[in-house]
């Protein structure tokens, strides 16, 4: 399985991807991303080894506890995965784009 595969089968999961968002506005330790989640402090630990283990976040010690944070190279990833198929979209519509303008100016 590819880093972008495992990166998006690993968002697929609500509670992941909610770990991931409140990670994206800040980095936090296990206890600050279980609060208010329906699920256990052990529960989010689970879900942080399988972000981290699908390269999106990295953690660095902080006393007791691990602060988690977004991992750059990991979106950059995803983000370069996806700018593919942006790039081939725009260049199918400006193919399109194209050839309308061409039937439009046929007499």
């Amino acid at each position: 399985m590819t880093n972008v595969s495992r990166a998006l089968t690993a968002l697929a999961d609500p509670t992941r991807r909610t770990i991931f968002e409140r990670l994206a506005a800040q980095p936090c330790a296990v206890g600050a991303l279980a609060r208010g989640l329906p699920v256990s402090r052990p529960a989010v630990s689970q879900h942080l080894k399988v972000l981290k283990e699908a390269g999106l976040v990295i953690d660095t010690p902080d006393g007791a506890s691990r602060v988690y944070r977004i991992d750059p190279r990991g979106i950059g990833a995803i983000r370069h995965w996806l700018d593919q198929f942006w790039t081939d979209a725009l260049d199918s519509f400006a193919a399109f784009a194209e050839s309308k303008t061409k039937e439009d100016d046929k007499p």
